[in-house]
């Protein structure tokens, strides 16, 4: 039996970061979300992919891996959401096998509402106490973590996934500016 290869002490300080922050910071986005507009981060997820693809349309199977969800997890959040008539699931014209998730235009409104609330949360939270350099890193270790965990399935995944690049997986911010809804982050 070969030993436990243990963290150094610098990895120990990094790994303990990390889980303080993943293990806090989906709780503060949902308060925040919560309080405001009474959604869960995940639904904003859902609602904002959705807001950023043409037609405001994705197939079931596309938005569950855009939003990095289960079919069955995805199925019953689009459910809550089409009571509040902010999706609509319809059978695609193409294909009859498969449901698209629509957003509507209650639902875009929703979006377009509560985006500047998530967008501020985001930015004090995460951005604003990093330099344009420290975003890139972020951006680069994130995207790294992400390609070597794997799928809904548990295949890892070892490469960018076909269906949508690094930059497409979701945060619970659009990455860019979805139809009259505020920009994100300026251009600098």
């Amino acid at each position: 039996m070969e030993p436990t290869p243990w963290l150094t002490a610098d990895e120990q300080r990094a790994w303990r970061a990390l889980i303080g922050l993943v293990t806090r910071l989906p709780g503060v986005l949902d308060a925040q979300l919560q309080r405001d507009s009474g959604l869960t981060n995940f639904d904003y997820l859902v609602l904002s992919a959705l807001s950023e693809h043409p037609e405001r349309t994705l197939t079931m199977s596309r938005l569950a891996g855009v939003s990095r969800s289960s079919l069955s997890r995805l199925s019953h959040v689009v459910a809550k959401l089409e009571k509040r008539g902010w999706v609509e699931r319809t059978p695609s014209t193409r294909d009859g096998r498969t449901t698209l998730a629509v957003l509507t235009d209650d639902g875009m409104r929703a979006v377009q509402e509560t985006a500047p609330g998530h967008v501020a949360a985001v930015r004090s939270i995460v951005f604003d106490g990093l330099d344009d350099e420290q975003v890139e890193q972020l951006h680069a270790i994130a995207a790294t973590m992400l390609e070597r965990l794997p799928d809904q399935q548990g295949a890892q995944r070892g490469g960018a996934d076909a269906s949508c690049s690094s930059s497409q997986r979701f945060t619970s911010v659009p990455h860019r500016k979805p139809p009259v809804a505020p920009p994100l982050r300026s251009t600098r």
